[in-house]
């Protein structure tokens, strides 16, 4: 029992973790609450599916990479712009309808629909509105997808996502 405790307290503290970190928004107890409080009202919010369901999304939008292009090869730092149609790039924490922020997923598979899009060197985060980045990778073959997030950094209903691209540093 102590084992399972401990396992639901360090997911509850890494999910509000993600969401301190990238500036979310919060409620007014999360807002006023300090410390372990403040971790725990954050992950409250993130991790109860009646308080933070999916965002829908408005049929036909789409993202998609202006560039590189599938199959081309590039050296570092790699050039990467991001294009979206039907809906708006905000902040992450801006739940404004129709909108959504870049998540680029580098050389993994698609993550849990139902939760916030991890935070780590295969999925990287663009809670700042950004639609292009540089970025390092080691020469080789990678995979690169696109996912958008919406306000609280989890994938809309349905899902907003490019198709992979397969790109060569040299």
């Amino acid at each position: 029992m102590k084992i399972v405790s401990l396992a639901l307290k360090l997911a509850t503290f890494s999910a509000a973790a993600l969401l301190i970190a990238c500036n979310q928004h919060q409620s007014p107890q999360a807002e006023t609450a300090t410390g372990d409080d403040k971790v725990a009202a954050v992950a409250a919010e993130t991790l109860s599916p009646a308080v933070t369901p999916r965002t829908a999304s408005p049929e036909g939008a789409r993202v998609f990479f202006i560039s590189p292009a599938d199959g081309d090869t590039v050296t570092n730092p790699v050039s990467i712009e991001f294009g979206i149609a039907g809906m708006s790039v905000v902040k992450a924490g801006n739940s404004q309808p129709d909108s959504g922020h870049h998540h680029l997923l580098v050389d993994t598979d698609l993550p849990d629909f139902g939760l916030p899009i991890p935070a780590d060197e295969h999925h990287i985060h663009f809670g700042d509105g950004s639609t292009s980045t540089e970025i390092t990778l080691a020469p080789g073959t990678h995979t690169l997808r696109m996912l958008l997030g919406d306000h609280l950094h989890i994938p809309h209903d349905s899902p907003i996502m490019s198709d992979p691209i397969i790109i060569t540093v040299k």
